[in-house]
């Protein structure tokens, strides 16, 4: 599971941005975010780089930690 919905919720940011600066199609930009869909390590680096956090920050663990 990622937490890539709630990172663009908390920063005010719309799927479509996220997609145009990624190249790739809001569709699967909202597969990502709606955890239909996990993105490929290179991706998720890709989209914390674009959102200035840190990739552990995508990432929803177990634990909730």
């Amino acid at each position: 599971m990622n937490r890539i919905k709630d990172v663009l919720n908390e920063k005010g940011i719309k799927q479509t941005w996220l997609a145009e600066k990624l190249g790739k199609s809001f569709k699967m930009v909202n597969a990502y975010a709606c955890n239909r869909k996990q993105p490929s390590l290179e991706t998720l680096f890709q989209i914390a780089e674009i959102l200035q956090i840190n990739p552990k920050d995508l990432i929803d663990t177990k634990d909730g930690k």
